[in-house]
């Protein structure tokens, strides 16, 4: 079955090369880089988020991935254009010591503050959690505060919050392979409580969770350690308890996703739809988090772009966010109401 799905996977490469480029793709409002230069060379993992008055984006930027001068940088977007990149947050231990940071994670409390996650260490096996606060939308942030041990925060996709108040994260470790688990916060992120893992790291090696909600059921799909398929599981209980690890019948190359569930109730899943490369760069829809379509082609040219983070606007336009080769974070505004669907069938996407 494994080998089917492989094979299924691969054959479907061909085809997303063929597809349209985001900027001509129906549902697409806009398409733009978040900045055209900065004093960093690299970037990645990057973050958005709607708040009271206006985007915020969030990336981790520096030499390159586990330099130690990487670090958190900001940007906003004023209704017109955004804001030149700022660096909010740094590894810095003492005058001897600096680690890199990485995987901010944004989420705007319902009129309260915004929240800023990331990890500082010098590898993602020895990394610990970090959050600062913003009380006026993201133009200054409070000092940084060290998360408890066990709890490394939102690990790269956003928190979901639920009915009952509490907000839900998908996060995972790598000290002991790939293994998720959810955590949650009543009062903001200043307590805390979590899962055991999900897998065991061997047999199955996941993180980076993105939630997905239908009803009051929950979904997470996870990046999967290996080429192909990635997973996913379940709970009936607010995210206490999950089924087993199963895999989708989409393909990934072992890279980052992520996904929102819409106001109308469809979901939306972000990711690269090869098991090769980090291009295409894809956007998918489902009605029940299990039957995927194909939506959009986001970037379809030789390259890396990767690590997708994906919201809905209180306006009901989507936003996505992602690293473009390293050098760029790019924007692109959907209207999910204008979208284009077309099926997926055995895992090939439409031409």
């Amino acid at each position: 079955m494994r080998l089917g799905l492989l094979l299924c996977f691969a054959l479907a490469i061909a085809a997303a090369p063929n597809a349209p480029a985001a900027e001509n793709a129906p549902g697409i409002l806009a398409s733009e880089f978040i900045y055209e230069t900065a004093p960093f060379p690299q970037c990645h993992a990057s973050t958005i988020e709607k708040a009271a008055d206006g985007l915020v984006a969030a990336w981790f930027g520096g030499t390159k991935e586990r330099h130690p001068d990487v670090g958190i940088w900001v940007s906003r977007h004023d209704g017109k254009t955004w804001s030149t990149p700022v660096e909010v947050a740094n590894g810095v231990q003492n005058p001897e010591l600096r680690h890199p940071c990485w995987n901010p994670v944004l989420f705007q409390m319902p009129g309260k503050e915004l929240l800023l996650f990331y990890k500082v260490g010098p590898s993602p096996r020895a990394w610990w959690g970090m959050l600062v606060r913003s009380s006026d939308g993201g133009r200054t942030w409070s000092s940084p505060e060290k998360l408890p041990d066990d709890i490394p925060g939102p690990i790269k996709n956003k928190p979901v919050l639920l009915a009952d108040g509490r907000l839900l994260s998908g996060s995972s470790s790598e000290d002991n392979g790939w293994r998720v688990h959810m955590e949650w916060t009543s009062d903001a992120g200043k307590t805390w409580e979590r899962t055991g893992v999900l897998c065991d790291g061997v047999s199955q090696g996941a993180i980076q969770p993105t939630i997905l909600k239908h009803g009051q059921r929950l979904q997470i799909l996870c990046r999967n350690r290996t080429p192909g398929p990635f997973w996913q599981s379940w709970s009936d209980n607010g995210g206490r308890t999950w089924s087993k690890l199963e895999l989708t019948d989409l393909p990934h190359p072992g890279s980052g996703i992520d996904g929102v569930t819409l106001a109308d109730g469809r979901h939306l899943l972000v990711y690269n739809h090869t098991v090769s490369d980090r291009s295409p760069l894809n956007v998918a829809v489902s009605s029940d988090g299990k039957k995927w379509d194909a939506a959009l082609v986001l970037e379809n040219t030789r390259g890396e772009y990767s690590y997708p983070a994906i919201i809905q606007s209180p306006d009901g336009l989507v936003h996505i966010t992602y690293t473009w080769q390293r050098q760029r974070v790019k924007h692109i505004t959907v209207d999910p109401a204008k979208l284009a669907v077309r099926p997926i069938v055995d895992g090939k996407w439409p031409e």
